[in-house]
């Protein structure tokens, strides 16, 4: 895990840079002409400049999910060690925030301070009612809109996949992305054909696999230029 060096997508600032090579800075030439008496003088030019792009983790803790549990935490806590625009949650039966956990510096120490919180470890499944959940919150909400999302689950739904593939919509649309990190789809002969990723899929932008440090290698380039 150590050898994922985080790399975070960014989004264009609306703030802009004096440079050499850029466009026109009507502002600042103006400003440089008045302390001049009017003289023209030098063009002056901004480019745009960029910052983190908020990067949102949703981590399934059920029953089926529970092999791969631990692997997918330890990515996380990399992310959310790294930089304070990264939230990370839990779901499966409810919706929990461990983004403070993972803040903790020591793996091991942030993983157990995390258990302490999370009441619904290697339960059921309701992806559809925890994304109702999370994007019901008008916190969780605002932190969705523009970010990008990344849902780590196996898609088993034991709830209604009707409300799954509405909830998804809506993360769609307030999300700048949707990245799904499926553990079974590295796996030789998977097809997407579980009830709940078929809901999804036309929602996600990118569905990878992540049950290998190589697919975590590669997911992290997903990340990066997402």
């Amino acid at each position: 895990m150590e050898q994922i060096v985080p790399t975070l997508p960014r989004r264009t600032s609306r703030r802009c840079r004096p440079s050499r090579r850029g466009v026109f800075d009507a502002r600042r030439t103006l400003r440089a002409e008045l302390k001049h008496h009017g003289e023209p003088g030098e063009i002056r030019r901004q480019r745009s400049t960029s910052r983190p792009r908020r990067l949102l983790f949703l981590i399934d803790i059920s029953g089926s999910m529970e092999p791969y549990a631990d692997a997918l935490l330890r990515l996380a806590h990399r992310y959310a060690f790294a930089t304070s625009t990264v939230g990370v949650y839990t779901i499966g039966t409810r919706v929990t925030s461990i983004t403070r956990a993972l803040r903790i510096r020591d793996t091991e120490r942030a993983l157990a301070a995390m258990a302490e919180i999370v009441p619904d470890w290697s339960g059921g499944t309701r992806l559809g009612e925890a994304f109702g959940s999370f994007l019901g919150q008008a916190g969780e909400r605002n932190l969705a809109r523009g970010a990008v999302v990344v849902v780590l689950s196996d898609g088993w739904e034991q709830g209604d996949c009707h409300v799954l593939g509405t909830q998804a919509a809506l993360m769609s649309r307030l999300a700048n992305r949707v990245v799904w990190v499926n553990p079974q789809r590295g796996k030789p002969g998977y097809e997407p054909v579980q009830r709940g990723i078929v809901a999804v899929l036309p929602y996600v932008d990118d569905f990878v696999s992540g049950h290998s440090l190589a697919a975590f290698l590669e997911l992290r380039e997903v990340l990066a230029n997402a």
